[in-house]
């Protein structure tokens, strides 16, 4: 039992401080009702599931029974697909989130340990240019400010290489789409995983 504990104090001591992440998932978004229009069979204003690709750099703070990361997760949705009954939304949009945070990973020593982020940075949303029934759409391009919460799962494979899934919702302000849903902000889920690789000193 002392041979074991000694283990795994000693790979938790030679964990290098820096780590680069691939992300990919899913952007979920719920419907949004849109205000003082009358149409058949519903108002409401509908998101696909747009595939999110993304990545994370992270910096260790802190390693122990909770393992304290700083990581700057960037996300990239490259085709959010719309859907509503009448020809006035654009087709789709695009949208990126940069939310720098602090990652803390509970029984950080551990192969396999939850992990919880919390933090903030921006957003931004580019509309198409076309119509979702056809036509040029004047809906413009926003920027607005993110808060990020997320929670998931690690698996340590190697010293080196990590595997980490989970959600995290990046809740921002609402992209223009020529609609009034009456809400100013938004919730952003990320659904997904990701592969991390460890490099830089030892300590």
């Amino acid at each position: 039992m002392t041979a074991l504990v000694a283990t795994i104090m000693t790979t938790g001591a030679l964990a290098q401080n820096h780590e680069l992440e691939g992300m990919l998932g899913k952007t979920i978004i719920s419907d949004q009702g849109v205000l003082n229009v009358n149409l058949s069979p519903n108002n409401n204003l509908r998101f696909g599931k747009g595939w999110t690709f993304g990545a994370n750099y992270g910096y260790r703070l802190k390693e122990g029974f909770t393992r304290l990361t700083f990581e700057v997760p960037a996300v990239f949705n490259l085709g959010e697909d719309l859907n509503f009954a009448a020809n006035t939304i654009p087709e789709s949009y695009k949208a990126y989130f940069v939310t720098p945070s602090i990652r803390a990973n509970v029984f950080g020593r551990n192969a396999v340990s939850p992990w919880f982020s919390i933090g903030g940075g921006f957003g931004h949303f580019s509309p198409s240019s076309n119509l979702l029934f056809g036509g040029p759409s004047n809906a413009k391009s926003n920027t607005t400010g993110v808060m990020q919460f997320g929670f998931g799962l690690e698996v340590r494979m190697t010293e080196k290489l990590l595997l980490r899934g989970g959600v995290r919702d990046f809740w921002s302000g609402t992209p223009n789409l020529n609609v009034d849903t009456g809400k100013s902000r938004q919730h952003n889920y990320w659904v997904g995983a990701g592969v991390a690789w460890r490099f830089g000193k030892s300590y």
